[in-house]
């Protein structure tokens, strides 16, 4: 799964990237700059040292001044007049080396020099100074136009994630907005004042998403309501018709004991489908709306394997039921339309004679399925749940529906059901309560 960024932070990081590389083109140009007025002063010194030696007496005091420029600048000159020197300076080392007309740069002695060299009158006047001088006075800018831009730097960072921050105070306000609604509130976001251009779309769409979601819940509560009328009148007429069979033959004790069972479970289908059409209008977030009461999980799978008793005597299945009592909080008639579906999926799975385990644990706070069959795979196990999916080679009816409303009416009971194969062949169910 791909880890989720920060919008805000990448917001920062390329605004601050785009303000460095900015910084680092602007330092790169004023060194450019830096080196480019460096070498024009000094080669302007160079050049004024020559023109002095060429026109000075050295029989004179005026060489003091050439000496000051010297020392200062890190300067070594020769004055000679053909082969023949006439003044040097006092570290003078360029004998051996052939002077070269004009600026030159050149490597003596493990160091880079710039040499300068005028001739005039049969004088020549050489010129030679260290590069590290001018590197060093150029380092010395770029340090300190290093520690301006840093400041420059630390100060955008900070004005940028306070004016980011204060601006992604809107988009944290939609998204609560967004946050609390909820099916009980479809009602339109609200745009934020001041709206920016590029949230109007996102706000536009999810308004509409909104609106189409309402007319939705809308049209499934009618239809929820029409199949409860469509569905609970025909079971109302048949509890009606078996109340007078019962009084016609009521000296009849074997008729009226045949008609109870029969009453039983049209007066239970009646209350799961009235649970039925709550849990389709419920959602797992809100359980604490379903009614709940103390319900003894032994007593309600007991009822269940009475309910389904014939179909389990009619394939021969050996129950090993091992029920200890226990007690949940939750919805009676849900709890037993839950354990059925598992139950009934168990037997319909089941192979002629095969063995069908179901154990209540209370001290682990589990209620374990388990049936004997084809091995499951690890397709089939993962798409359970799906809604009208069925195993392809299954010959059993159904319908596809039963292990989804189970995993709905365990989640509104803060419970976990789980799938695993049977290691002999078959499935395990296992709904384990908090």
């Amino acid at each position: 799964m791909t880890q989720a960024r920060s919008l805000q932070r990448q917001l920062i990081k390329s605004s601050m990237l785009s303000s460095m590389l900015a910084g680092v083109l602007a330092l790169l140009i004023f060194l450019g700059l830096s080196l480019y007025h460096t070498m024009h002063i000094h080669d302007e010194i160079m050049d004024e040292v020559a023109d002095m030696l060429l026109i000075s007496d050295i029989t004179m005091q005026s060489g003091n001044q050439i000496d000051e420029l010297s020392e200062e600048f890190l300067i070594e000159y020769s004055l000679n007049n053909a082969d023949f020197n006439l003044l040097t300076s006092d570290q003078f080392e360029f004998a051996d080396v052939v002077p070269v007309n004009d600026y030159a740069v050149f490597w003596h002695q493990g160091q880079l020099w710039r040499s300068y060299v005028l001739e005039e009158n049969n004088m020549q006047a050489q010129i030679y100074q260290p590069m590290s001088l001018r590197l060093q006075d150029l380092g010395s800018s770029a340090a300190v136009f290093v520690a301006i831009l840093g400041l420059l730097w630390l100060l955008q960072w900070g004005l940028v994630r306070f004016a980011i921050q204060r601006q992604f105070k809107s988009l944290s306000l939609l998204s609560q907005n967004i946050q609390q609604k909820s099916a009980q509130d479809l009602t339109p976001i609200v745009s934020l004042q001041p709206e920016f251009l590029e949230l109007q779309p996102i706000t536009k769409q999810l308004n509409q998403l909104l609106a189409r979601l309402d007319q939705s819940l809308h049209a499934e509560q009618r239809f929820t309501a029409d199949a409860s009328h469509e569905l609970r009148s025909p079971l109302s007429a048949i509890q009606m018709r078996l109340q007078v069979l019962k009084r016609k033959y009521q000296d009849q004790v074997q008729w009226v004991q045949d008609l109870q069972p029969i009453q039983n479970d049209v007066a239970r289908s009646t209350q799961i489908l009235e649970n039925l059409l709550l849990l389709a209008r419920l959602d797992p977030s809100q359980a604490d709306a379903l009614a709940k009461t103390e319900c003894d999980l032994h007593v309600i799978t007991l009822e269940v394997l009475q309910a389904l008793f014939p179909f389990i005597e009619d394939k021969k299945i050996v129950l090993d039921v091992a029920l200890d009592a226990y007690i949940v909080q939750g919805n009676r008639e849900l709890l037993f339309t839950c354990i059925r579906n598992l139950v009934d999926n168990a037997v319909r799975y089941s192979p002629h004679a095969s063995t069908l385990n179901i154990n209540i644990n209370a001290s682990t706070n589990r209620l374990c399925i388990s049936n004997q069959g084809e091995p499951i795979t690890d397709e089939v196990l993962a798409r359970l749940g799906e809604r009208f999916y069925r195993a392809l080679g299954t010959k059993s009816s159904g319908s596809g529906l039963g292990i989804s409303i189970c995993q709905k009416i365990i989640a509104l009971h803060h419970a976990q059901l789980n799938f695993s194969a049977n290691p002999r062949g078959g499935l395990t169910a296992q709904i384990q309560f908090k």
